[in-house]
């Protein structure tokens, strides 16, 4: 054991070309061991890709089954035998009963759909339509396994096209096909149009379904699609000029406020998003930002000058003392002013501090709890888990760890 250890230092990256050349009943002796550091026996299981020995399979089993084993064994462990089908009738059972560990289930779901049992069909499409990537990429694999077994039409007969998530499985299926997958683009859930916006490829159909005057959200798909092909911002103004600039308006959302906010979320906002805000980055032109160095001074200077012995600023992040945002602190004794590195934007948790007079007087924006408040509708940015639209004061002055 105390070899294999030492393929897997502490620190540092293991020795995956050795563990992947060590002789696999050790790896598998060393999985089975329960003394052994959890995160190393994982790595063993990866070493054992191909040439698990026959004799420590139902030990191994035995692992995946245990609530008690730590659950990225368990997965790793679920991985390296999928193929087994021997293993479906725990993995069906365990289904519909659960334990709870973490992504457990998500790997139960994946194994059944590489041994093509049909019945997983449903929880995987609602898994390959999940935000996020770890999951999403187990669901689209089970999937890819149930077609391997069984074909393309026995999957889409058994899901149907109700629910938004299997409509993006039909949508990624006619892809692979080489199909059209343009009329997908008015669809009315924002998650399958935006997944269709990604996978055209014909510039030219693009242009004939906006020839044919499609529903006003398939028509801005279609130019931002359009324009990630072509990269044609003048094609793309004269499109959405001929769409009659179409935005989302927010109450009172003022152009200097919008234009920061959209120039920083658009570009990477989320599936919900409504389409208007990726086109209009597209169409308008970016803010001017000063350099924040030279912005930060001279918050500091007004901060001093109005007596309030302002601390030097420190980044979001390490104020946080982890992560990273889009604004510095500067600390007045109990109160803590923040400077936006998106504009001229500050704030503070009271808006009658007298930094505010002082920052206002130097040229600086101070966001008020009114202004603050205000909701940017349909712009949604991820923020600790969430993943909907925020308002004006998290936009602006925004970290996440």
């Amino acid at each position: 054991m105390r070899k294999i250890d030492m393929l897997m230092p502490d620190r540092g990256q293991p020795d995956t070309a050795a563990l992947r050349a060590h002789a696999p009943d050790a790896l598998a002796r060393y999985v089975l061991d329960p003394d052994q550091a959890w995160w190393r026996r994982r790595i063993c299981v990866q070493a054992l890709a191909g040439r698990v020995p026959e004799a420590r399979v139902p030990g191994l089993f035995a692992r995946i089954r245990d609530e008690d084993e730590t659950a990225e064994v368990r997965i790793a462990l679920l991985g390296l035998l999928s193929g087994r089908t021997e293993l479906l009738p725990w993995l069906r059972d365990e289904a519909g009963r659960g334990d709870g560990s973490y992504g457990v289930a998500e790997a139960v779901l994946k194994a059944r759909g590489l041994l093509g049992d049909r019945t997983a069909a449903s929880g995987l499409s609602t898994l390959a339509a999940s935000p996020w990537q770890r999951w999403r990429e187990d669901g689209e694999a089970g999937l890819d396994g149930l077609t391997e077994h069984h074909g393309a039409d026995a999957i889409l007969a058994d899901l149907g096209e109700e629910r938004p998530e299997d409509r993006r499985f039909a949508l990624r299926t006619r892809h692979r096909a080489g199909r059209d997958v343009i009329p997908y683009l008015a669809d009315p859930d924002r998650g399958v149009a935006h997944l269709a916006h990604t996978l055209v490829a014909d510039p030219d159909r693009l242009r004939a379904f906006l020839d044919g005057e499609p529903a006003p959200e398939a028509a801005v798909w279609a130019v931002c699609a359009l324009h990630g092909l072509t990269e044609d911002r003048a094609e793309t103004r004269r499109l959405d000029e001929r769409l009659g600039s179409p935005r989302v308006e927010v109450d009172g959302l003022d152009e200097e406020l919008r234009r920061a906010i959209v120039h920083e979320y658009a570009p990477r906002c989320e599936w919900g998003s409504d389409p208007r805000w990726r086109l209009e980055v597209l169409c308008t032109e970016p803010p001017g930002r000063p350099d924040q160095a030279d912005r930060l001074a001279r918050a500091t200077a007004a901060l001093t000058a109005a007596g309030l012995a302002p601390d030097p600023p420190v980044s979001a992040g390490d104020h946080h003392q982890q992560g990273d945002g889009t604004y510095h602190v500067i600390s007045c004794g109990g109160e803590d002013v923040l400077i936006s590195v998106l504009g001229r934007f500050a704030t503070g948790h009271d808006d009658r501090h007298p930094a505010r007079r002082a920052l206002e007087e130097a040229g600086f924006r101070w966001i008020d709890r009114a202004t603050g408040g205000i909701e940017v509708t349909d712009l949604c940015v991820y923020y600790f888990g969430g993943r909907g639209h925020r308002d004006v004061d998290t936009l602006l002055f925004y970290w996440q760890d």
